[in-house]
């Protein structure tokens, strides 16, 4: 994956929980998406965030979560984000 422009965001020591997911990503050959390096960059202004994204694609819903994921990947397709 293309390097962030803001080196010190993904250059950044990781805490824990953010840490064993990046090790294990890197131990199975996984990029790390970038979005995550600024979760583990700033978790007190992030976490809000990733609570929010957790409840859109995994709450209460008519669809199903595949179908959620599906939506977002073809929007992020259409915007071109390789996310």
């Amino acid at each position: 994956m293309k390097p962030m422009y803001l080196r010190s965001v993904e250059n950044h020591e990781a805490a824990e929980p953010h840490a064993t997911i990046f090790s294990q990503m890197r131990g199975a050959g996984i990029p790390i998406p970038q979005i995550l390096h600024l979760f583990a960059f700033k978790p007190e202004r992030t976490d809000h965030l990733a609570r929010f994204t957790q409840g859109v694609m995994r709450g209460p819903s008519p669809l199903l979560p595949g179908q959620r994921e599906l939506i977002a990947a073809l929007t992020s397709k259409l915007n071109q984000c390789v996310f």
